[in-house]
């Protein structure tokens, strides 16, 4: 007989799945890791494809990692993040960092979602689910992100349609799900874009790609996540748990 199905056989799951729901990091981060063998399950070194019980013992760098995964509460941060920062930890350069007056999860640490430009400002979200993070990040989820754009000089409608109907960039084509103009006067200018993917400085290279120069640039929505009004530049809040349920979907 099976054993699978004799239910004899222990559940096991992915290493790095284990890994990211202790909130330890992203899926990705933590294969890294795995290859890089700093992973250990029972004593041994664990490689790309190993599977775990979650009553075995797993350790990173040599620390034992406690406590079933169960305990784990998920947690979801909204910050709103000023120009100036960086999306890292540590800086040769001394610049402030997002994390610098973030609070301590109630487990695990803070996974950022994404990243923004040290000149670009608004919406960011972390939590202590690393694979919540993971799908949130993943380019197959297809979530949207929302901006607001300041550019200097009013788009002509032909340059509207060329940003929605895709534009060549040096890693790949890119396009807008929607462009609408907010308004404006004198040579700045507002428009609110949305796409569902996340590159470097995408935005930024796609108005560059047709000769128009960004001023300021703020994300604004992140999937079914606003950016709400009241909060201002610096401050954080911790999602409730309604909100948290519809970013797992």
């Amino acid at each position: 007989m099976d054993q699978k199905l004799s239910g004899s056989e222990p559940i096991t799951e992915k290493l790095q799945k284990i890994l990211s729901q202790r909130g330890l990091g992203s899926r990705r981060e933590l294969e890294k890791w795995i290859d890089d063998g700093r992973v250990k399950v029972n004593g041994n070194i664990a490689k790309l494809g190993d599977r775990a019980e979650q009553s075995d013992k797993i350790e990173v760098d040599g620390k034992v990692i406690l406590g079933p995964v169960a305990s784990a509460e998920t947690e979801v941060l909204l910050y709103y993040k000023p120009d100036g920062q960086i999306c890292s930890k540590k800086d040769p350069e001394g610049r402030p960092s997002v994390f610098d007056n973030l609070p301590n999860p109630r487990s695990g640490r803070w996974i950022m979602v994404g990243r923004l430009d040290l000149n670009t400002s608004g919406l960011l979200l972390f939590t202590n689910d690393g694979e919540l993070a993971n799908n949130l990040m993943h380019p197959r989820n297809e979530i949207e992100r929302e901006y607001a754009v300041r550019v200097m000089g009013k788009l002509t409608d032909a340059q509207m349609r060329e940003l929605q109907q895709g534009i060549s960039l040096e890693d790949g084509p890119a396009h807008f799900e929607k462009i609408t103009y907010q308004g404006g006067e004198n040579a700045n200018h507002w428009y609110n874009v949305v796409l569902k993917e996340g590159r470097n400085r995408e935005v930024r290279r796609m108005f560059e790609s047709i000769n128009i120069m960004v001023s300021r640039l703020l994300r604004i929505r992140f999937g079914d996540i606003t950016l709400p009004q009241e909060l201002s530049r610096g401050q954080y809040l911790l999602l409730q748990k309604d909100l948290i349920k519809k970013l797992k979907g």
